[in-house]
């Protein structure tokens, strides 16, 4: 099942109108290449899907108006915020034509952001909520809803009954924490079931497989996975393969990795709710160019959720209101 996203219909005009007045520069110069810095909040294969996105915006904005643009992809080395704190900082002091975020932590990346505007430099933040008090335009899905989605659908595999965990991915990461806070309020309204455990994984998939190994290892009886990131349904379902616990745990996980969609097609993760990666990047990209023409922004950007894999679960589990 497929949630297509809707944005402003303006969007398009805008983007029109910006090519008319960026192209108007005059035959006799030539202008420098816009650059748009995309910082996501560490290397992984999600991100290079973003990564994708921007570059197809980059492509159509270089058509549309006969000017180079470049991607300055600047992805930290770990899930740390210092070190995406100081690459925000650099790619300020490198006056880009643009910035795009995914933010590891609000309240340290607070203070860059503001000097970035202050600096006049466009921003967005994607996959992400930008911190309290900043109107920064946003790209993504509606992270509380995505993970009542994957709370739902495990509450209804265990019929309502069990120990469940979560796997946080970077618990100061703006959009994880709302994902696990959701998931818990929705499994608040199951009195059959109970959150034993919510381990870390900070976007690592090799350490959700061993926090995963860990927790099952503690919680014997546990019935079921939600996750935060990208990676934490792969790696709960390499921990799954390797303790032998295919069809007596349950996975629910979080976006479209091949190494996910794999794990579905072989029975390992039940379902998926994904958000759009691709989507995410060319809009964090175009909007930007729309705010360096001088377009208003469009504040909030959804770009959907799609529901992947699963099978019907025998009937509705009781819950409170």
């Amino acid at each position: 099942m497929a949630r297509s996203f809707t944005v402003h219909a303006a969007a398009a005009g805008l983007a029109l109108s910006g090519s008319l007045v960026v192209g108007t520069a005059s035959a006799k110069t030539v202008p420098e290449p816009l650059r748009f810095v995309v910082i996501p909040k560490v290397t992984h294969p999600w991100f290079e899907a973003v990564r994708g996105g921007a570059d197809a915006a980059a492509r159509m904005i270089q058509e549309q108006t006969s000017r180079k643009v470049v991607i300055d992809y600047r992805p930290p080395a770990k899930a740390d915020p210092d070190l995406q704190v100081a690459i925000l900082q650099a790619a300020i002091r490198s006056k880009p034509s643009g910035i795009t975020i995914d933010l590891l932590d609000a309240t340290r990346l607070k203070p860059s952001l503001e000097m970035a505007e202050r600096e006049g430099i466009p921003i967005t933040v994607f996959d992400s909520e930008p911190p309290a008090g900043l109107t920064i335009p946003i790209i993504g899905a509606d992270f509380c809803e995505q993970a009542q989605i994957t709370a739902t659908r495990l509450a209804k595999l265990i019929s309502g009954q069990g120990e469940v965990a979560i796997m946080r991915g970077v618990p100061t990461a703006p959009n994880h924490s709302i994902r696990a806070e959701c998931q818990r309020k929705l499994f608040a309204t199951y009195p059959g079931i109970k959150v034993v455990a919510s381990p870390a994984d900070y976007d690592n998939v090799e350490m959700a497989k061993q926090q995963a190994m860990a927790t099952m290892k503690m919680h014997p009886q546990l019935k079921g996975w939600v996750v935060t990131d990208a990676g934490g349904a792969i790696g709960v379902g390499r921990a799954i393969q390797a303790m032998g616990k295919q069809g007596s745990v349950q996975v629910v996980g979080l976006d479209d990795l091949p190494e996910l969609l794999e794990l579905i097609k072989n029975g390992v993760v039940d379902s998926t709710a994904a958000s759009k990666p691709i989507s995410q990047g060319y809009w964090s990209v175009l909007t930007l160019w729309q705010q360096g023409v001088g377009a208003p922004p469009i504040q909030r950007i959804d770009t959907g959720i799609a529901v992947l894999g699963g099978r019907q679960p025998q009937s509705e589990p009781a819950r409170t209101r």
